[in-house]
């Protein structure tokens, strides 16, 4: 187990302890808990039962013997196995065949064997708008399916990385639930179908794991009777364990149209002596799914109809913590040695025992196991925590980490308290075998994981105070209305969803105070948010569109732009507003694609070249000229030219002259290999731990954005561009090399966030500098840039940085305006360059005097109207006497309006309450409240009761007790908001003062 642990009852099962060859009769000694609210696209069908739900497997020691050696005997293999990593050929005879690195390995190399190639996993990032994050194992064969990119192989097989957070609230409460997970897969892309599927899906269940036959039951899609018949009459599965199923069951699709087909499912079952009368497969104290086959054999179309695919392909999903758990002999999946050793790491900071824990605190332990996988594999794969998007799905698996850390107990050991940098160590150590690069970016995710959590601490710290304010407002109003206290469903959601808030501390806290939870506003709030999730993030959508058929007629595009700017080429296809056509006259607006081109396709943060596309008539004879103003890639490698017919007419057929605009590609190379230099020099002054998370390669300029959790400071700064601008002029040859990914990678080069890669890469080395993956252009020399500014730095996301910066003529253009404004600066000043600063910074002090002299005069004028009005106060009250004053002040601003109020607190003396408002400028009114502490003390508050009136203004605002501001911006509403305020006061101060 390479020092993995499992939980003590676990371990004699797992690390070579003999069982007996038969099956333990003894039931298991756990329940397994239903849950029927999740759903996904593929990978495991689309139904109303529990998905990720694995238990467990009473089989007998023959995992350990029988089906291991055989595993390793003599097997027909014509597969070429891609080596992906290396610990598919390494020695496994220490290996603990039912580890869940042993499974994944084994089930990768039981496809390998079957000619299937083995793909590393996706990037949890998808390439696909459609989707928030990978959801599951097909996702990266999408374009293959929908026939928008040509199959590179006709067989593959992945372990693909997954996350769904849809559920996030049952992980930890049922056994299966989880925010990270592996899919196991095999896919087919117009190669074998059914009866392999089905065939080697057995074989595998069977033989390759020992999975007991006789306890194995089959579901089909009800019509699908050639599966019936292949599971029955070919693998031998009696009639009696297969049943049929319907549609919401047993057929996946991606949506209203798009592919589509019937799925056929493995089951396992617990007890097989409640016989074969009235079996429901939904039962999950007897059943459970393993695998799921997917046969995608249909074109659903916009009436409902069924169309068969021209290209019918498999499509499956094993989850491996489900299988690792059935073979590992534990309780549940978080008991494997998967996740269980990060569990343990959280119960020894917590200093607990999680064989001895209550199930509340073993639940929570799950949490953090699940959270702080799913944490790091999101931040690895360059997912920083934000407000938006994908950020905030890692921000908020973080903060439930973080609250329900701090509910253990959990402590971090150093100074600043943070923890989940300790436990993450643990993910990162076990992560060797699903993702390498984790480990390389160790350092950086630990640092992000400490950012962040401090902050959220900080944020808890808010979220108490708010929850303190909450309760005294719930009290107060209970108070006034004569009920009893209630914190209301939407504040609940707010302190859990924002600031972090367990519900049971919530619910804790204000029983103290003697305040009740509306439990029930509280699910409407989290059925509103688990409802937008689901729609957002848990549904693969596939439509096929017109590209099914073009991807059939078009070839790939080969590409002449690294060698030539022009060149001849055939036009194989037009398109106009989307469609085929045959020609194109001229004021349209075409799409042409080419057998070749030179022009250079929008990719890897470069735009597309412009340029001309020429037609003549015997060899000298001009008859169509295309302006191309855009290139981008389509059907994986077609190049699709859009511009505009300036003269002529262009047919298909026709052969043309691609000329690329000279200067306009050099300035793109020029920004492109600037670009290279400026992620090396980024490496080298700010640490080797930061990444590239975007880019934009324009005519005009570069904008590179990475991974950095502060802003440069100015000398920062000064060091990137003298670095760049040395390296411009060391005047280096740049070389460009096309090698194996697995060569590039292991020569150092750096592999650009988000791409994807073909196992022959093109590598452009700047000698000594830099080394990268890269498909774009490049200069020769970099004494072709000439010189490099930088004139931005900001932050576009929490921890994501953005520098924008010119080179090569766009550099000159940028000095050359810079320069222009400066003289203007200088003419208008009437100083020298060098002077404009300190001219500047008088004009500025200047500015300042002046403004306060003008507040002063105002704040006196206000005082002088305030004392005008002071006279129209009236008193309320009998046993109490209060001074109250409510007056307009014409147009004074904010700041004067509260000298006034401060004014009239004095001279009113204690007790006094004052209201004033004033519309300062067009379409802005400002008002102020100001109590005196003996009218605070009968129970009324300046900051509560300005609140309302400001609303009638269209504003809000608040303050202390004794004093707020608000503001608004319906000016004609004044006086009725004052008349407002007066007619309240006096009820309010009425009531209280007798």
């Amino acid at each position: 187990m390479g020092g993995l642990k499992l939980p003590p009852q676990t371990l004699h099962g797992i690390h070579g302890g003999r069982r007996p060859l038969t099956a333990p009769s003894s039931k298991p000694a756990f329940t397994i808990q239903p849950n029927y609210s999740s759903s996904i696209s593929t990978g495991f069908t689309t139904r109303n039962v529990a998905l990720f739900s694995p238990s467990i497997f009473p089989c007998g020691y023959f995992i350990l013997g029988g089906a291991r050696e055989r595993r390793f005997g003599a097997r027909n293999t014509q597969a070429s196995v891609q080596p992906v990593t290396e610990e598919l050929v390494e020695d496994k005879t220490k290996e603990n065949p039912v580890s869940g690195d042993a499974i994944r390995r084994r089930f990768l190399e039981f496809y390998a064997s079957r000619s299937h190639k083995v793909l590393p996993s996706a990037s949890l990032v998808p390439d696909d708008p459609t989707v928030l994050l990978t959801i599951a194992g097909m996702l990266q064969f999408k374009p293959i399916f929908l026939g928008k990119a040509p199959r590179q192989v006709p067989r593959a097989t992945t372990a693909q990385k997954c996350i769904r957070t849809n559920d996030v609230e049952n992980v930890g409460r049922t056994t299966r639930h989880h925010t990270f997970f592996e899919m196991l897969g095999n896919f087919s892309f117009g190669d074998y179908f059914k009866k392999e599927a089905i065939q080697w899906a057995w074989e595998l269940s069977t033989k390759e794991f020992g999975l007991p036959a006789d306890r194995l039951w089959v579901s089909v899609y009800e019509d699908d009777d050639e599966a019936f018949e292949i599971w029955h009459d070919e693998v031998g599965v009696p009639v009696e364990r297969i049943k049929r199923m319907g549609e919401e069951d047993n057929f996946w699709t991606s949506g209203a149209t798009g592919p589509c087909g019937p799925c056929s499912e493995l089951y396992y079952d617990f007890h097989p002596e409640r016989g074969y009368k009235n079996t429901d497969l939904g039962d999950d104290s007897r059943f459970i799914e393993f695998y799921n086959l997917v046969f995608m054999q249909y074109n659903k179309m916009d009436d409902g109809s069924l169309e068969p695919l021209k290209q019918k392909n498999i499509d499956t999903g094993l989850g491996l913590e489900r299988l690792a758990r059935i073979l590992q002999k534990v309780p549940n999946n978080y008991e494997t040695d998967l996740i269980y050793p990060i569990i343990e790491r959280a119960a020894e900071l917590a200093n607990i025992s999680y064989a001895l824990a209550d199930d509340r605190t073993k639940m929570n332990l799950k949490i953090i196991g699940d959270h702080l996988r799913a944490i790091v594999y999101l931040i690895s794969d360059g997912v920083l925590p934000s407000n938006i998007g994908r950020g905030y799905v890692v921000r908020r698996l973080i903060r439930r980490a973080v609250r329900t850390g701090r509910l253990l107990g959990v402590k971090g050991g150093g100074e600043d308290e943070a923890f989940l940098p300790a436990i993450a160590e643990k993910v990162i150590e076990l992560s060797s075998h699903i993702d390498p690069d984790v480990k390389a970016r160790g350092h950086s995710i630990l640092d992000e994981l400490q950012r962040e959590e401090l902050r959220f601490v900080q944020t808890l710290e808010r979220g108490e105070k708010l929850l303190d304010q909450m309760l005294a407002e719930a009290l107060l109003n209970a108070q006034n209305s004569e009920t009893l206290p209630c914190l209301s469903g939407k504040d609940v959601f707010l302190l859990y969803d924002t600031f972090g808030f367990p519900v049971e501390i919530t619910t804790e806290v204000a029983e103290e105070r003697g305040v009740k939870i509306d439990m029930d506003g509280f699910e409407v709030e989290m059925e509103n948010q688990r409802r937008q999730s689901q729609a957002a993030h848990n549904v693969v959508k596939l439509a096929v569109e017109d590209g099914g058929d073009l991807a059939e007629n078009v070839h790939d595009t080969e590409f002449l732009g690294y060698d030539t700017l022009s060149a001849r080429a055939v036009v194989e296809s037009l398109l106009l507003n989307g469609k085929s056509v045959i020609q194109v006259s001229e004021g349209s607006e075409v799409e042409v694609l080419l057998n070749k081109t030179p022009f250079y396709a929008e990719s890897g943060g470069q735009i597309g070249d412009h340029g001309f596309l020429y037609v003549t008539q015997d060899q000298s004879k001009q008859t169509a000229v295309v302006e191309i103003k855009d290139v981008q890639k389509s059907l994986g490698r077609v190049f699709v030219h859009k511009g505009t017919i300036r003269e002529g007419v262009l047919e298909v057929g026709r052969e043309v002259e691609a000329a690329v605009d000279a200067k306009l590609r050099q300035r793109a190379k020029v920004h492109h290999s600037a670009t290279h230099l400026l992620q090396s020099a980024l490496k080298k002054v700010i640490g080797q731990e930061t990444s590239q998370a975007g880019s934009l390669v324009a005519f005009d300029r570069l904008r590179f954005d990475f991974n950095f959790h502060r802003p440069l400071h100015e000398s920062e700064l000064v060091e990137i561009e003298n670095l760049i601008n040395g390296w411009i002029g060391d005047g280096t040859l740049l070389q460009t090399k096309v090698m194996s990914l697995t060569d590039a990678k292991e020569a150092g080069a750096i592999a650009m966030f988000g791409e994807k890669y073909g196992e022959q890469v093109r590598v452009v080395e700047v000698p000594g500098v830099s080394m990268e993956l890269c498909g774009g252009t490049h200069v020769s020399n970099t004494s072709e840039i000439r010189a490099f500014k930088i004139i931005s730095e900001q932050g576009i996301a929490s921890g994501i940085r953005r520098i924008e910066a010119v080179a090569g003529e766009a550099f000159i253009e940028y000095i050359n305006a810079r320069d222009s404004q400066m003289k203007l600066l200088c003419s208008t000043l009437k100083v020298k360059a060098e002077e404009v600063t300190t001219r500047v910074d008088n004009l500025l002090e200047e500015l300042r005097t002046v403004r306060n002299e003008v507040s002063a005069l105002r704040a006196k004028a206000a005082v002088y109207k305030a004392s005008m009005i002071a006279s129209k106060a009236f008193s309320v009250g009998t046993s109490k006497t209060i001074r109250v004053l409510v007056e307009s002040m014409d147009d004074f601003d904010a700041d004067a309006l509260k000298s006034a109020a401060e004014y009239l607190m004095d001279t009113l003396q204690d007790p006094a309450a004052i209201i004033l408002g004033s519309c300062p400028d067009e379409g802005k009114v400002s008002l102020v409240a100001a109590f005196t502490p003996g009218v605070v003390d009968i129970g009324i508050q300046a900051g509560k009761f300005i609140g309302p009136i400001a609303k009638l203004c269209g504003g809000g605002g608040g303050g202390r007790p004794n004093f707020a501001q608000a503001g608004g911006r319906k000016p004609e509403n004044l006086t009725n908001a004052l008349e407002k305020a007066r007619t309240d006061l006096i009820l309010i101060l009425t009531e209280k003062a007798n």
